[in-house]
């Protein structure tokens, strides 16, 4: 069986918001981190790289140590902290970005970024050294709660802003909050992306959906001992626990919401 460990960040930052410091690693753990993965022989790929590799007829094999790291909602900080860390051990990443919340989207503007985020002309240098931008909805709502209408807008429109102003195709994607739904993951397939990342803090595999990959929360609170056991495979599960036991049993109530919301015809 093919295991490979992708890892979420979000913020890098020694002065993250209120609203971003859960989920924010310090420039010093990233930098540790990543020296880690190095200096243990794990071959970095990017999310596209990932799903063109498991695809047996394209000539392509994973390496013997595959590994993937991806940032969510496209803050500053991935330009100013990470960026640097990612160019000097040689570490190609995926850049999830909310397309609205661009710093310089102008008339494009939507949602209530939670930091500083990206203007495009750094997006734009990200790529050129090797980062994949993908999509990560145009606003940032929970996806599996809007209207057949309005999901498909949010996708298509985040797409097509990242492919003009990238200039390159946008191919992966990543849903907000980590939330989706089999209705969601249809419409994410009829826009045009070949895979998605969710969270469930699990190993991916190829018996995964690859349009529900999950990954790996990575955080202040995670220590380098329980990093190091992540990436290798080791008692993820109970590293985990806690967010497991939530994630199962928040799904319950977020799929008796879209049911009522259905009932009462908003959704």
């Amino acid at each position: 069986m093919i295991r490979v460990p992708i890892l979420m960040y979000h913020s890098v930052s020694d002065r993250p918001t209120a609203e971003t410091k859960p989920l924010a690693v310090r420039p010093s753990a990233f930098a540790d981190q990543l020296s880690y993965l190095k200096e243990s022989g794990f071959t970095p790929l990017t999310v596209s790289d990932l799903v063109a590799s498991l695809h047996r007829n394209n000539g392509r094999s994973l390496p013997e140590r595959p590994i993937v790291v991806t940032f969510d909602d496209g803050y500053e900080d991935f330009h100013s902290e990470a960026l640097p860390v990612l160019e000097r051990h040689s570490f190609p990443a995926t850049v999830f970005l909310t397309s609205g919340w661009v710093s310089d989207a102008g008339k494009d503007a939507a949602g209530r970024p939670l930091d500083k985020t990206l203007s495009w002309n750094q997006a734009r240098e990200a790529a050129s050294c090797g980062i994949e931008i993908a999509g990560h909805s145009h606003s940032h709502p929970q996806l599996d709660q809007l209207p057949d209408d309005q999901l498909r807008q949010e996708l298509r429109r985040n797409k097509a802003l990242l492919e003009d102003k990238i200039g390159a195709p946008v191919t992966t994607m990543a849903y907000p909050y980590g939330y989706s739904s089999a209705r969601v993951r249809r419409e994410v397939r009829r826009a045009g992306y070949w895979a998605a990342c969710a969270v469930n803090n699990a190993i991916a595999a190829d018996r995964h959906d690859v349009l529900a990959m999950p990954r790996l929360t990575v955080t202040d609170s995670t220590t380098m001992p329980m990093f190091r056991r992540a990436v290798e495979g080791d008692r993820v599960p109970l590293i985990y626990i806690k967010e497991r036991v939530l994630t199962k049993g928040y799904a319950v109530v977020r799929r008796a919401r879209y049911g009522l919301r259905r009932v009462r015809g908003l959704a």
